[in-house]
């Protein structure tokens, strides 16, 4: 029996750790299985670039559990889109990507496939189950969900996402000191999260509670208000930035800085927008995708928020790399461990789908492919989101 993994997407603090967590439990039950890699996810599964992973790497898992991204490396590929992947040399120009990457996996008498990815990741997979299947070649294919933005549908919660949130927080932490280097300083973190405000919402979250446990000197300045979070944006909560912007100057007035949490997706159409009337050109990925990185909402919001607030500095600063390559916390090694293990039980009795806590149910299962959709939004109205808000809103 042969089994290949592959990682896909951006990279996640999951992805490494899912690999050999997938290979412990095999090894408790076949030690005679092959493993194989295909590296840079579905690039390599195109070009043919495979290695081999010993079945003894299970022995070394806390040593690499200790490190964050993905052994086998990851890529941004999408087999349907076959311009892309002509123009991008990842198929010849008379080549079907999807037809291409499924003889490469009969070429190497694979039996089982994991693919550790997001919606894409997992929706890509479900195709070639299809084609093979088509083809009288049974290929068994098991996902993983990996995604920090915790926006899968139907998905309760993916992996890597609790580290990313523990990692953001840490990462303000730092970054809110900033706040005494100048008078009337504005500070934006910016995180990730293209459609799903999950990541700003609980990293947010898990920073005021920490902030709880700081000890304060307000008589010489070091006060809870300055270092509290003031304002939090995300795509699924419509906000007035005129109101804001009145409410947050007199904060302003009031403790000489402003911290806000930004969702990279938040209020991201009014910038497009605003672009395309100004004749800029909105670049997109193979996926279609805006890039956001060239969108750069955080520059947006801290150019409209400068006068408004009469800032005499103002700092942007990004925690989506920092978070996303960070190494799997203890939730999420114990998330990892649960979702490969069942995993594992499914490929055996030769189940496709993905792994992951069904919101139907509330339990762990292997959830039919055609399920598997992106954009989950987050929930606004969880109670922890809603204290938080109104603990911001006084401050």
């Amino acid at each position: 029996m042969k089994v290949a993994f592959l990682t896909a997407g951006g990279i996640a603090p999951c992805l490494s750790s899912s690999i050999v967590s997938l290979i412990k439990h095999y090894s408790k039950k076949n030690k005679d299985i092959e493993f194989i890699g295909y590296l840079n996810g579905y690039k390599g599964l195109l070009k043919g670039n495979s290695i081999k992973i010993p079945s003894t790497i299970h022995n070394y898992e806390s040593e690499i559990y200790s490190f964050g991204g993905s052994f086998i490396g990851n890529s941004r590929v999408k087999l349907s889109n076959i311009e892309d992947c002509i123009k991008n040399n990842y198929v010849m120009s008379n080549e079907i990507p999807l037809e291409v990457a499924a003889n490469q996996l009969v070429k190497d008498k694979v039996d089982v496939l994991h693919t550790i990815g997001g919606d894409d990741t997992n929706t890509t997979a479900a195709d070639l189950v299809n084609y093979l299947d088509n083809h009288n070649y049974k290929l068994t294919v098991v996902g993983l969900p990996k995604t920090i933005d915790n926006d899968i549908i139907p998905l309760k919660q993916t992996l890597g996402a609790f580290t990313a949130a523990e990692n953001s927080s840490n990462f303000f932490k730092n970054i809110v000191n900033e706040n005494t280097t100048s008078s009337r300083q504005l500070i934006i973190h910016e995180v990730m999260g293209r459609n799903c405000g999950w990541l700003t919402a609980y990293s947010a979250y898990l920073y005021m509670n920490d902030l709880e446990k700081n000890k304060f000197v307000s008589s010489i300045g070091l006060s809870k208000q300055k270092w509290s979070i003031h304002g939090i944006y995300i795509p699924e909560k419509e906000f007035d930035l005129e109101q804001e912007s009145k409410r947050l100057n007199d904060v302003m007035n009031k403790y000489d800085c402003v911290n806000i949490f930004l969702s990279e997706g938040a209020g991201v159409e009014n910038i497009i927008r605003e672009k395309q009337n100004n004749g800029e050109e909105i670049k997109k990925d193979a996926f279609g995708h805006v890039r956001l990185d060239e969108i750069n909402p955080g520059i947006w919001f801290s150019k409209y928020f400068k006068n408004k607030l009469n800032c005499d500095k103002v700092l942007v600063q990004k925690s989506g790399y920092f978070s996303r390559s960070a190494a799997p916390n203890k939730a999420d090694l114990e998330l990892i461990n649960n979702h490969c293990h069942l995993a594992v039980e499914n490929s055996l009795k030769s189940i496709s789908g993905v792994i992951g806590i069904d919101d139907e149910n509330n339990k762990l299962s292997c959830i039919n492919f055609n399920r598997i959709k992106g954009g989950k939004p987050f929930d606004i109205n969880s109670d922890w989101f809603k204290k938080l808000l109104k603990k911001v809103q006084k401050i």
